[in-house]
C-alpha cells in the first residue's frame, strides 16, 4: 500500500483543483445512474397504470411527464459531468506527464556516472520511463473506480434486497472467478515484463539503429540494414511469442469466467420473471431490478478491475519509486570548503581506479601534477587511461586508492558543482548540441547582460578559431546547427570540434582539460589551436590529451 499511497499523492501534487474535480466527478457518475433507474422503474409503473385504467388518468399516473422530465434531466447532467470529467482527465494527465518526466529528468542528471556504465541501472531506467508517465495517473482511476463501484454497488444492493437475498449472492459470486484472473494476469504480465526488460531495450536500441541519423551513414556504407532488421524482428518474435503464449491460457480463463456470470444472469432473470408472471412484482419493479442486477454485475466487475487494477499498478508503480530510491556516491561533504579563485595546481596522487563491473585497474598507482603556467601532455597508448584522469579531475568519479588533488586539498573536499564549475572540458566524444550556436556555446550562461554575453561568444570563438565558422552561417550566432531541427546548418566534424572547443573557453575557467582537441582539425585549425594555447598558458592550468605532433612540435612539448 505505500507505493500506492505515494502515487496517489503525487498526482495530487501535481494538480490539487484537477484532483479534487475528479474525485466529485466520479462520485457523481456513480449515483446519476442510479437515480435514473430509479425514475424508470417510476415512470414505467405509471405508464403501466395508464395503460391499464382503460384511458382514465388514476392519481399518480399524471406524474409521467414529471418522470420523463427528471430522467432527462439526470441525463443531461450526467452526459455533462462526463464531458466534464473527460476534460479534467486531460488536464490532469498532462500535468502528471510533465510532474514525473520533471522527476526523472532530475534524478538522472543527480545520478553519478557510474550508474551509466551498469546495466541493471539501464534496465531500471528503461522500466522507469514506460511507466512512469501514466501508472500514477492509472492508480487514481483505480481508487475512484473502487469508490465510484462501492456507491453503486450499495444503491443497488438495497434495490436488490426488495426481491431477494440470493440474488445478491450469486451476483457476488459470479464475479469472483473474474478477480483470481484479474490477479493472475497483473502477476504474470509484471513478471513477463521485468524478465524480458533487456528484451525490450535490445528491440528500442536496433530501432534506433535504422532510423537514427547518428547511425545512418554507417548503416549504409556497411550494408548493415538487413541485419539489423533482422535482429529486430528476431527480438519481438521472441518477446511477442511469450507475450501470447500468456495470452492464450488468461484468454481461456476469460471465457470460462464469463459463462460463469451467464449462468448467473439466467438463474437470477428467471427468479425475477417468475415473480413477475405471479404479480409479486410490477413490470416497473422488473424492469428496475434487471437492469439492476445487470449493471450491479457491472459495477462488481469495475471493482474487481479497481483491485486487480491496484495489484497491477502497485506492481510497475514500483519500478518507478526504485528508481527514484536510487542514490548518488558522488556527494558533497557536510561541511564544504570553497574551492580556491586561484587554482595554481591539480593532482593525481598514487591513484588506482577501475570502472564498475570492470575486472581490471584502467589506472594503477598512477600520478601527476599539473601547475599553472605549463601545458601538461598525457600520452599514452589507446586505453591506457587518459582520458578517466581528466573524468576523476571533474569527479565524474572517486579513485578505489589514492587522491586527487586540488591546491593541494582532495576534491572530495569541494561540492562537485563547484568543483566542476572551475574546470573547462573539451572532450573526445563532446557533444553536438542541435541547438543555436550561442547555446553551443554558452548553454548554462546566466544572469549577464546581453553585451556582455555577447563579448564572452566572440572572444570564445576568435580564440577555438570557430569565428569564421559562425560568420558563414546564415544567421550568424543564432543559427541552429545540425539538420534535427527546421533551418539548422549542418557543420563537418572538425567545424564541431572548434565548437565545442569554444564551449571549453567560454567558461573563462583556471584549469582547461583537453581530450584529443585536434582529432578532427586540419592543419590550419590545429596550428591556430596552439597559438591559442600558448596564449593561455601563463594564467591557466592546461591538461593536454592529444596525439598531434603539430602541437608538440609548435609549443615545443616532449
Amino acid at each position: 500500500m505505500k507505493n500506492l499511497w505515494k502515487a496517489l499523492m503525487m498526482v495530487r501534487h501535481c494538480n490539487r483543483r484537477s484532483f479534487w474535480l475528479r474525485v466529485l466527478y466520479v462520485m457523481l457518475q456513480s449515483v446519476l445512474p442510479l437515480l435514473n433507474l430509479y425514475l424508470l422503474k417510476l415512470l414505467i409503473d405509471a405508464v403501466t397504470i395508464a395503460v391499464t385504467s382503460g384511458g382514465e388518468m388514476p392519481l399518480g399516473a399524471c406524474h409521467v411527464q414529471y418522470y420523463l422530465l427528471a430522467m432527462c434531466g439526470v441525463f443531461l447532467i450526467n452526459r455533462v459531468v462526463t464531458a466534464l470529467n473527460a476534460v479534467n482527465n486531460d488536464v490532469l494527465g498532462q500535468r502528471l506527464i510533465d510532474y514525473v518526466s520533471d522527476l526523472i529528468q532530475r534524478q538522472s542528471a543527480r545520478l553519478d556516472m557510474q550508474y551509466y556504465d551498469n546495466p541493471s541501472y539501464h534496465d531500471t531506467f528503461h522500466r522507469a520511463q514506460q511507466e512512469a508517465t501514466y501508472r500514477p495517473l492509472q492508480i487514481l482511476n483505480n481508487f475512484m473506480s473502487l469508490g465510484g463501484a462501492l456507491l453503486s454497488i450499495a444503491g443497488v444492493v438495497i434495490m436488490l434486497a426488495a426481491a431477494s437475498w440470493w440474488v445478491i449472492v450469486v451476483m457476488i459470486v459470479a464475479v469472483l472467478p473474474g478477480f483470481g484472473v484479474r490477479l493472475y494476469k497483473a502477476r504474470k504480465i509484471y513478471r513477463f515484463r521485468r524478465e524480458n526488460t533487456q528484451l525490450y531495450r535490445r528491440t528500442t536500441y536496433y530501432g534506433a539503429l535504422l532510423s537514427a541519423r547518428e547511425f545512418a551513414k554507417e548503416i549504409r556504407a556497411f550494408r548493415l540494414a538487413s541485419l539489423f532488421r533482422g535482429r529486430f524482428v528476431e527480438a519481438r518474435k521472441q518477446l511477442v511469442g511469450r507475450l501470447l503464449s500468456i495470452s492464450r491460457r488468461l484468454g481461456a480463463l476469460d471465457i470460462l469466467c464469463g459463462l460463469i456470470e451467464t449462468v448467473a444472469m439466467f438463474a437470477v432473470v428467471s427468479l425475477l420473471i417468475s415473480e413477475a408472471y405471479v404479480g409479486a412484482i410490477t413490470l416497473g419493479t422488473f424492469v428496475m431490478l434487471f437492469e439492476a442486477f445487470r449493471r450491479g454485475q457491472g459495477y462488481l466487475s469495475s471493482l474487481v478491475g479497481g483491485i486487480a487494477g491496484l495489484y497491477d499498478n502497485r506492481l510497475f508503480v514500483g519500478n518507478l519509486f526504485e528508481f527514484l530510491t536510487l542514490e548518488p556516491t558522488i556527494l558533497a561533504p557536510d561541511e564544504p570548503l570553497p574551492v580556491p579563485e586561484e587554482i595554481s595546481e591539480v593532482e593525481l596522487r598514487d591513484v588506482t581506479f577501475r570502472y564498475p563491473d570492470m575486472d581490471r585497474d584502467v589506472l594503477s598507482h598512477f600520478s601527476l601534477r599539473a601547475r599553472r603556467g605549463e601545458i601538461t601532455r598525457i600520452d599514452g597508448r589507446n586505453g591506457f587511461g587518459k582520458s578517466t584522469v581528466i573524468k576523476l579531475l571533474l569527479r565524474l568519479y572517486d579513485p578505489q586508492q589514492g587522491t586527487v588533488l586540488v591546491n593541494g586539498i582532495d576534491v572530495r573536499r569541494f561540492r562537485p558543482e563547484e568543483l566542476r564549475s572551475r574546470m573547462g572540458v573539451l572532450f573526445q566524444d563532446f557533444v553536438r548540441y542541435n541547438l543555436s550556436v550561442s547555446d553551443n556555446i554558452q548553454p548554462a550562461t546566466q544572469n549577464e547582460t546581453h553585451d556582455a554575453k555577447h563579448l564572452e561568444l566572440n572572444t570564445s570563438l576568435r580564440l577555438a578559431g570557430a569565428q569564421s565558422i559562425v560568420d558563414s552561417l546564415p544567421q550568424k550566432e543564432a543559427t541552429i546547427l545540425g539538420r534535427l531541427f527546421d533551418g539548422g546548418s549542418e557543420l563537418s566534424m572538425g567545424q564541431w570540434q572548434r565548437i565545442a572547443l569554444a564551449r571549453a573557453l567560454a567558461t573563462d575557467s583556471p584549469v582547461l582539460l583537453l581530450d584529443e582537441p585536434a582529432a578532427w582539425l586540419d592543419a590550419d585549425a590545429r596550428h591556430h589551436l596552439a597559438e591559442t594555447l600558448i596564449t593561455l598558458q601563463p594564467q591557466k592550468i592546461i591538461l593536454l590529451v592529444t596525439h598531434s605532433q603539430n602541437l608538440d612540435e609548435k609549443m615545443d612539448l616532449k
